[in-house]
């Protein structure tokens, strides 16, 4: 792929949405995308459309979401109208943008339309400084004792939340789930992190969490509380091997399922974590394997099989 894969540009559109996406909120993955590809990565962008094998439309759907929509509207016309009249090039395409398109979605739901063979998953990292947070730049020691069993704290939206604090929200003190944490507490949602087995990821509005990456980086154990979400990179990462997934009706269970992995297994899926941590990171350059290089070879794959679908 580093060798023969190249990616055409569209250089139409204007700022903010175009040639621009955030770098600093819980979307960071889609701007530093967009910046890695236009100012990064010379060896894959290439001028000469005839020698590409995709074509990289660049703008953010978080600004196209934050200055086109009105809240609460439930009105995507003007989000649809700018992707239809994005530069004269994508226009000429528009009737086949959907069926013919690679999109890169943070939201991956298989039940909203995203398909795993011909779309990516774009993993969540929210990095509020820009930067990995100080905490998690270097994990404890992989021997060191943690002292929670699992932890989760976030806001009660989305389905599976509600049922989550239910049932765990200060039931147990191995099990420290809150809604939001107390300010009078002295620890932080990272170290929170660092000092748990495991660290709970339910959906919210949305399937993605970005407690999944923050948790990688935190080397507690993801476990996955999502129906429908199609885990990124799942083509290539074995997921099994550094996470656990617990369906939403074994919620009630979740200390029973959490205590019974067995030490041995918990250490491996330790292991794995320490081996996928650099397919997670976001670098300025980009590094090989990494997070930038990880969603390239994503896109490569699946234009390797692509063949495109003529309107009805």
């Amino acid at each position: 792929m580093e060798r023969r894969f190249k990616v055409y540009v569209y250089s139409e559109g204007d700022l903010p949405i175009a040639h621009d996406g955030p770098c600093k909120n819980i979307y960071s993955t889609e701007g530093r995308f967009i910046h890695e590809m236009e100012q990064g990565q010379g060896r894959f962008r290439t001028t000469e459309g005839e020698s590409a094998h995709v074509y990289f439309m660049p703008f953010s759907v978080t600004w196209m979401v934050k200055y086109l929509y009105k809240p609460n509207s439930n009105d995507q016309n003007p989000l649809r109208r700018y992707v239809a009249d994005y530069g004269p090039h994508a226009s000429e395409g528009n009737p086949f943008v959907y069926k013919n398109s690679i999109r890169v979605l943070c939201n991956a739901n298989s039940t909203e339309g995203f398909n795993p063979q011909k779309d990516v998953t774009l993993p969540e990292i929210h990095l509020l400084t820009g930067d990995t947070p100080e905490e998690l730049v270097t994990p404890p020691t992989f021997d060191a004792p943690r002292k929670y069993l699992g932890f989760f704290a976030g806001g009660l939206h989305g389905s599976i939340r509600p049922v989550l604090l239910k049932h765990w929200k200060g039931r147990d003190k191995d099990l420290p789930v809150y809604e939001y944490l107390p300010k009078d507490l002295n620890q932080t949602y990272h170290s929170f992190m660092l000092n748990s087995k495991f660290c709970l990821c339910p959906s919210g509005y949305e399937v993605a969490s970005p407690r999944v990456v923050e948790a990688i980086y935190a080397e507690c154990v993801p476990v996955i509380l999502s129906e429908n979400y199609v885990l990124p990179f799942s083509d290539i990462l074995k997921w099994d091997a550094f996470s656990i997934k617990v369906e939403v009706s074994d919620i009630p269970r979740l200390k029973e399922i959490l205590s019974a992995v067995p030490e041995e297994k918990y250490r491996k899926l330790k292991e794995g974590l320490q081996v996928v941590r650099k397919h997670f990171e976001l670098n300025q350059p980009a590094k090989r394997f990494d997070v930038f290089h990880m969603l390239l070879h994503s896109i490569w794959l699946r234009r390797l099989n692509f063949r495109v679908v003529q309107s009805a």
